[in-house]
């Protein structure tokens, strides 16, 4: 009898933990399953199994992908994958010691997400330019351009605005209902501007694209098909065309963060927005925050601008008089 693997029992055992107990979507088990058979490939170098991990090695593994020019945000998301495993070993039993304690991420992680200019924005929100202008090519437009308002009005990820539904759609009360990670839902605020454009395209455009065929999604490309994660990410992508960079479906979720972080807004809520379990997560957006205090300060506090010794009448002169 062929004796299993007791790295891969714990990994299977681990990610059965996410889809049953935890109740993860398939593409955050997915993510999982990925970012830890990469570590333990790494261990398996040093021919050491993931239960016998030092602290070290997850040191050594994290700075290797650094020095492989991974993306610090990448890197970020595989170290919160091990504190999850190495947790969850701990828990159980299977281990005595964690070895992902006290690791701190390198500062370079903590970068603010990048974001757009409200220009970028507006732009970007026009959609992407169509060589054709024929009835179809403009019904193309219109889901486009009312998909991109969605995603900036609610901060939505990608796998959020594929799978919203038209009886998620509350447009007399300016919402929509959005399934988030591990299927919670959130109840997401949209703005005017999102409000009129997703009516004229229910109106003129996605009766054109379903073609008399039924679809519950909102958002669907033609013949009433799902739409793909790849097509959301070219729509975004050639709709930036002509910025000097181009955008990402995460750029639009962050710029939508960042602008309402700048105009005030307080980070409870967007929060709520943006669909995260923990406040910790929304906190890269603090220093925004701060920011605008101390600019909203300098402009308006008698003291925020002037010197101490610009004042008209000096200590020393007040003496001498």
């Amino acid at each position: 009898m062929q004796s299993v693997d007791p790295n891969l029992r714990l990994l299977n055992s681990f990610l059965d933990y996410l889809k049953v107990e935890k109740g993860l979507a398939p593409l955050s088990v997915s993510a999982y399953e990925s970012d830890l058979e990469q570590y333990s490939e790494f261990l398996l170098k040093r021919k050491r199994a993931l239960r016998e991990a030092r602290r070290q090695d997850v040191r050594d593994f994290l700075n290797a992908l650094l020095s492989n020019s991974v993306d610090g945000r990448s890197v970020a998301r595989k170290l919160s994958a091990l504190r999850h495993f190495y947790k969850y070993l701990l828990l159980d039993r299977y281990i005595t010691i964690d070895p992902t304690l006290n690791i701190d991420s390198p500062r370079q992680w903590k970068v603010l997400p990048k974001s757009l200019a409200a220009d970028e924005v507006e732009s970007v929100l026009q959609g992407p330019p169509r060589a054709r202008d024929d009835r179809r090519s403009q019904a193309l437009t219109g889901r486009d351009r009312a998909m991109l308002e969605v995603f900036y009005a609610g901060a939505l990820r990608v796998s959020e605005v594929i799978n919203l539904k038209l009886e998620d759609l509350k447009l007399e009360l300016g919402y929509v209902l959005v399934r988030g990670k591990g299927d919670k839902e959130r109840i997401v605020p949209l703005g005017r501007a999102a409000q009129e454009i997703v009516q004229q395209y229910l109106r003129d455009a996605r009766p054109m694209l379903a073609s008399e065929k039924s679809s519950p999604y909102l958002f669907i490309a033609r013949g009433a098909r799902a739409i793909t994660r790849q097509r959301v990410w070219q729509v975004v992508n050639d709709s930036s065309a002509q910025l000097a960079r181009h955008a990402s479906p995460h750029m639009l979720r962050h710029s939508c963060a960042t602008h309402m972080v700048e105009n005030g807004a307080d980070l409870r809520t967007v929060q709520t927005i943006l669909g995260h379990a923990d406040i910790s997560t929304t906190q890269i957006y603090t220093h925004l925050a701060l920011d605008r205090l101390n600019r909203v300060y300098k402009e308006h506090h008698p003291r925020g601008k002037q010197r101490a010794d610009s004042s008209p009448t000096k200590v020393g002169e007040e003496g001498e008089k």
